[in-house]
């Protein structure tokens, strides 16, 4: 990390908050943070953590050696350009917005001969809230090895990291992980209704819903078995797994997730679309 590193926030919501938690005191200081946001409570939350903070684009800006977009993508487009007055040969872009590609960001900070692509287009999931997240990342032209290494660091104050060659891979990180918690706690929800069904409590279902979730990732986390022979060595032919396989089989649950991530996938295609022309 570079000594004395200035970063800006544009956008202080959540998981501005979840980078900002993994970098203040351990790898850059509060002081250092500039947080742009329109709204005052979100604002006196981070003077409180002796962050400096605008409500709007300001000439603070061209001292942060990186931005950290962190905004809507409805807003990409107008922010960035709010912010282009500012921008310096040496600063990094970082982008979060689902569904804005790296090259319209570029476009915007620049102009359609000379794009400025010193820009790197991320895709986080909200497990970076404590410090667990996954986050896909995908690099322009020119963010060179220094840039990346800087960008790499930065997101893996909330979790691990994960480069892509391009904005079509990064559609597919926002499939997967990017929304993927939403699936992980859609199951939770249903196998904790299902224990409910078969008498135990709300509390006792919930327990044992998680307790075998997180058990169970952790497992295929640390083996260097794949989750298909995890799988088989739990179900015995004609027992319990096997019999609840089998209604997951008959109903299609692969061919639902590979259309729910699909799903997916296409909406953040068409986000790019929207506003990102």
């Amino acid at each position: 990390m570079e000594k004395g590193l200035s970063l800006a926030l544009i956008g202080g919501g959540n998981m501005a908050n979840a980078l900002a938690s993994g970098l203040i005191g351990r790898r850059c200081a509060a002081a250092g943070v500039h947080v742009i946001d329109p709204g005052e409570e979100t604002r006196d939350r981070w003077n409180a953590l002796g962050t400096t903070t605008a409500p709007a684009p300001d000439d603070r800006l061209s001292d942060c050696r990186v931005w950290f977009f962190a905004v809507k993508p409805q807003i990409m487009a107008e922010v960035v350009q709010q912010c282009r007055p500012w921008l310096q040969p040496d600063t990094l872009i970082i982008s979060i917005a689902a569904g804005i590609p790296g090259a319209a960001i570029a476009r915007w900070l620049g102009d359609q001969d000379t794009p400025y692509e010193r820009v790197v287009r991320c895709m986080p999931n909200t497990p970076a809230l404590i410090a667990s997240g996954m986050t896909g990342m995908a690099a322009l032209a020119g963010v060179d090895a220094h840039d990346r290494a800087l960008a790499e660091e930065l997101l893996r104050a909330v979790g691990d990291v994960l480069w892509v060659a391009d904005d079509a891979a990064i559609d597919a990180v926002t499939a997967v992980s990017g929304s993927g918690p939403a699936y992980v706690f859609l199951f939770l929800e249903a196998l904790i209704e299902a224990g409910i069904h078969q008498g135990l409590t709300p509390e006792q279902a919930r327990q044992l819903a998680l307790a075998t979730f997180h058990g169970a990732t952790q497992l295929a986390t640390l083996s260097p078995d794949s989750p298909a022979v995890l799988r088989e060595r739990v179900t015995s032919k004609g027992g319990t797994t096997a019999a609840a396989l089998a209604v997951f089989q008959q109903r299609g649950q692969t061919a639902i997730v590979c259309d729910a991530v699909a799903a997916a996938a296409k909406r953040a295609g068409e986000l790019a679309r929207e506003f990102a022309a």
